[in-house]
């Protein structure tokens, strides 16, 4: 329930207060979630381990949002989406939720330190880019390092830079950043695509774009705190050389922050919470929204409008069973 040696704040059941619905997670979708739940007269309150904007919050500059057009800073839209939410009453709490008990018609989240009731939850918990697992990756990332090229690709125009994966998005990334970057090179493990063909002949028509095949990265190297390139080694031929670039997109994958639901909600092989087109899961009262659902596009927009259908599924849900 908590972790060892941290005492939960028990509070007696007639005066523990019972929230409409209870959002995990503070992102673009959870933020939503609570500004369109609140508008419609119900209590929400939004658990959030650090500070609201989930991925958003990191993203230097936004600029595929729509209404900035000279784009907008990502922590300062999240404080945006948090102040839009509590203008409607959305109650905001920090802490990492440990436990979830969503079987009975009360659910019962619990932190750290504290234990919360509600007649609904949304799961809004995101997903997050996975890594290589370099040496300063994590350091790096904004300065050089990124997991998105439609979020941070524009800060590369002209500029040279590497993309690290050998599916789907990494040959979307390639083919996008080839319209921005002066050269982009592609760094994929194996000797041939996973990507679709949908995919692949966009790529094989970009001039800009070379393919380093059976190669992986084995270091970032930087100079004053930003990217210069990449150390790589050839998995065949054993070689290793290096690599000048400005940025490096990592495009290997994502994971789904589904752990805390395992064994109470359906995820599928990828680690995705299961639900319905309105967000609806196999759990009656229970949705999940934004990126940790399976679906197939995400962005903020998506996850934006996840978080509205997802109050909405709420709301009538509620009305039916209180």
């Amino acid at each position: 329930m908590a972790e060892t040696g941290k005492l939960l704040e028990t509070i007696p059941a007639e005066e523990q207060k019972t929230y409409d619905i209870i959002v995990i997670g503070g992102g673009p979708c959870g933020c939503t979630a609570a500004l369109y739940g609140g508008r419609a007269g119900l209590s929400v309150l939004v658990v959030e381990a650090l500070a609201p904007g989930g991925q958003m919050a990191t993203t230097d500059r936004v600029d595929n949002y729509p209404g900035y057009p000279d784009g907008i800073g990502g922590f300062e839209l999240a404080e945006q989406m948090r102040a839009g939410a509590e203008r409607f009453g959305a109650e905001f709490a920090s802490g990492e939720v440990k436990k979830v008990e969503l079987g009975g018609k009360i659910k019962k989240i619990y932190t750290n330190s504290k234990e919360y009731w509600g007649r609904s939850v949304i799961a809004a918990t995101g997903a997050s880019p996975r890594e290589l697992g370099l040496p300063r990756e994590r350091e790096l990332r904004g300065r050089g390092v990124s997991y998105c090229a439609t979020c941070d690709g524009m800060f590369y125009r002209g500029k040279e830079v590497a993309v690290i994966g050998g599916g789907d998005t990494a040959a979307a990334d390639a083919v996008y950043l080839s319209r921005i970057c002066e050269k982009v090179t592609l760094i994929h493990r194996r000797g041939t695509l996973r990507a679709s063909r949908a995919y692949l002949e966009p790529l094989k028509a970009c001039g800009n774009v070379k393919i380093l095949w059976n190669t992986v990265a084995e270091e970032i190297l930087e100079k004053d705190g930003a990217v210069r390139g990449l150390r790589l080694k050839n998995v065949s031929s054993e070689e290793s050389s290096e690599l000048t670039v400005d940025g490096i997109f990592v495009a290997v994958g994502n994971v789904p922050n589904s752990a805390l639901f395992a064994g109470c909600l359906r995820l599928d092989d990828n680690g995705y919470i299961m639900a319905d087109s309105t967000t609806r899961t196999a759990v009656q009262g229970v949705f999940a929204a934004g990126d940790v659902r399976r679906k197939s596009l995400r962005q903020i927009v998506t996850a934006v409008s996840d978080g509205a259908q997802a109050a909405l599924a709420a709301e009538e849900y509620i009305a039916s069973q209180f």
